[in-house]
């Protein structure tokens, strides 16, 4: 398996490992977006249940399955954003194995179907430890990411990328962790998925800003482009607002949760995320912005985990 991986690399940077071709191409920055949710539901279990005596093997088994499905996600969009012509050398945020280091579409295409079968294998072990309709649910989130940027109508070259990644990566992880663990979905856990649904959703908004001007001429019509640049960043700022808000409501409806306005002290980040793509109109400059969109989430959605551990 190596040897085959590696006659499939010819790196354009002799200081480039065959390991760092394959880990770019795993996108691993997007990777928080899968693992943070599943913690985010087990420690809601782990509240709800009161006690940290819970099934780690389904939730190492959750874990490792919705990282895969993102993985493999994130090379389906490699493979198709190459085969439709969009990437090239010089593309910003884009794992760049094949465009940039030579790897074989075909190999990154096979990659990802290997990752699809052992999420999948994952998802059958835990539906049948918990309940089979989630094994269906899976399979359901797995065409989504296939067909993100696959299959003759890509959700990406739609308006609904933000609300298929908030339900599949936020509401759906989140809410499943939560019923492995506690054999029911709560309102309560519902709720606490929210805020994160949102702040994934906005990940993949600052990523349509960014690339707005470059989607428009490839015919996609993405939520910042039917918005605008100038209501985009609106709605970036507005729907962080909101996130925040819920964390406020939960705070005041949940007895003893006043921890959970440890998000709160991600508001400067959201901030400077908004802020950043404004004045901008070149993708490098708005890296940036792009940088504090994810971190708004990483931090508010660690600090969500420890609060819900309390």
């Amino acid at each position: 398996m190596q040897t085959q991986i590696n006659s499939n690399v010819q790196t354009n940077n002799p200081n480039q490992s065959n390991f760092s071709v394959w880990w770019h191409l795993l996108r691993p920055h997007t990777l928080t977006a899968s693992f943070v949710p599943v913690f985010i539901g087990t420690a809601s279990a782990i509240k709800y249940l009161d006690t940290l005596d819970i099934q780690y093997s389904l939730f190492f088994a959750m874990l490792i399955a919705c990282m895969l499905i993102q993985a493999a996600t994130n090379m389906f969009n490699e493979y198709y954003d190459y085969k439709r012509g969009l990437d090239n050398a010089e593309s910003i945020g884009i794992g760049g194995a094949i465009v940039r280091h030579g790897v074989k579409p075909k190999t990154v295409k096979n990659l990802a179907l290997i990752f699809y079968a052992i999420a999948f294998l994952l998802g059958v072990y835990i539906s049948a430890e918990t309940s089979w309709i989630l094994l269906a649910l899976g399979l359901v989130s797995m065409a989504a990411g296939y067909f993100y940027t696959g299959g003759p109508i890509p959700i990406a070259y739609t308006p609904f990328g933000e609300i298929v990644a908030a339900i599949f990566m936020g509401v759906f992880i989140i809410c499943t962790s939560f019923y492995i663990q506690a054999g029911q979905v709560t309102w309560e856990s519902v709720m606490h998925s929210l805020p994160t649904s949102i702040l994934i959703a906005l990940i993949l908004t600052a990523n349509n800003i960014r690339d707005l001007d470059n989607d428009k001429v490839c015919g996609r019509k993405t939520l910042a482009i039917l918005l605008g640049k100038k209501n985009s960043i609106i709605f970036l700022g507005v729907m962080f607002l909101i996130s925040f808000l819920l964390v406020i409501y939960m705070t005041i409806v949940t007895p003893h949760a006043w921890f959970y306005l440890l998000v709160l002290l991600s508001i400067p980040k959201a901030i400077k995320a908004t802020k950043g793509f404004i004045g901008k109109t070149k993708p490098i400059e708005m890296m940036p912005a792009m940088v504090a969109t994810r971190l708004p989430s990483l931090k508010g959605d660690g600090r969500a985990v420890v609060a819900l551990m309390r």
